[in-house]
């Protein structure tokens, strides 16, 4: 049987990095992320299911994500109803891919887990300073303040998933993050033998 770990943290706080560290050895990464991006593509579900919601964000080459950011902060109500249609399709991915791995240890990369109560095994959260968050995300292209604020607040607070979670890692410089997974990959290997 497969075992499912989900990495999850808030924007800026080194999910990316820590998913490549896993693929480096070899841990199949699921990508919520990558999962959006296919279902948005021209012949791809969740086109199809926004085409419902908001024709004028869908063209040729599948969801226009202007349009739909335009659409979406018309009323604050339309962010669940995207939610409401996109979330199932994303979890249908993630359940194919689950099914379709033999690795015995599948990392499932996925930045709302705990606010779409995706089902895993264990949780790991990635963390960094408050202050080195905001400094990653702010020298981001054209991100600003209050484009992160408004992010952050759709987001569980970095504490509250830290209290939540299995195993946590600080992810300050790359090379104690690829020892913190190292070191998590074997104990897990080893727990589940």
């Amino acid at each position: 049987m497969t075992f499912r770990l989900g990495l999850t943290g808030s924007i800026g706080m080194g999910k990316s990095t820590t998913a490549e560290f896993f693929r480096e050895l070899g841990v199949p990464v699921w990508d919520a992320d990558a999962a959006v991006h296919r279902l948005y593509t021209s012949d791809g579900a969740g086109t199809k299911a926004i085409a419902a919601l908001c024709p004028e964000a869908v063209g040729p080459h599948g969801v226009d994500r202007a349009a739909l950011k335009t659409w979406l902060a018309q009323e604050p109500g339309r962010l669940a109803q995207l939610e409401s249609v996109i979330h199932p399709l994303v979890a249908v991915d993630r359940e194919r891919f689950i099914a379709e791995s033999e690795a015995p240890l599948v990392v499932l990369d996925i930045p709302l887990l705990f606010e779409t109560g995706a089902d895993v095994d264990a949780v790991l959260v990635v963390t960094v300073p408050e202050e080195v968050q905001r400094a990653r995300v702010l020298a981001r292209p054209g991100m600003d303040g209050a484009h992160l604020d408004q992010i952050l607040a759709r987001q569980m607070p970095d504490a509250e998933k830290r209290a939540r979670a299995d195993f946590v890692i600080e992810t300050l410089n790359m090379d104690s993050t690829r020892r913190a997974v190292q070191d998590l990959v074997a104990k897990l290997e080893s727990d589940n033998a």
